[in-house]
């Protein structure tokens, strides 16, 4: 199926079911809304899938911390005394090390270079 057919198709079964589940026209106008800011990420050339992960594990990342300073009754060395914690945060920070040091070397190269 061409996708000049199908995108349009999506686009009214996702408003069809967004105005279905409330009955209320300001949810359509909302989709809109944020068809227009997907519209302007893919422009910039950001990459969706991490903006929509972060939408949807955000919130539950946040219950399950809150839950673990509950249980630690507000101490935060817990995440890094334990040891499952801690190794899964220094993975972390390796990861974001690695993913973050090439952009680091090329803007330290532009800045380094002479004219």
């Amino acid at each position: 199926m061409p996708y000049k057919w199908l995108f349009p198709a999506i686009v009214l079964f996702c408003a069809i079911g967004v105005y279905s589940t409330n009955n209320n026209s300001f949810d359509i106008w909302m989709v809109a809304l944020f068809g227009l800011i997907g519209y302007g990420f893919i422009k910039l050339g950001c990459e969706p899938a991490p903006l929509l992960l972060g939408l949807i594990l955000g919130p539950m990342m946040e219950e399950y911390l809150r839950r673990a300073l509950l249980i630690s009754r507000g101490d935060w060395s817990v995440f890094v005394t334990r040891p499952l914690s801690a190794s899964l945060l220094v993975v972390a920070a390796i990861l974001l090390f690695v993913v973050l040091m090439p952009s680091v070397k090329k803007k330290r190269e532009e800045a380094f270079v002479e004219d």
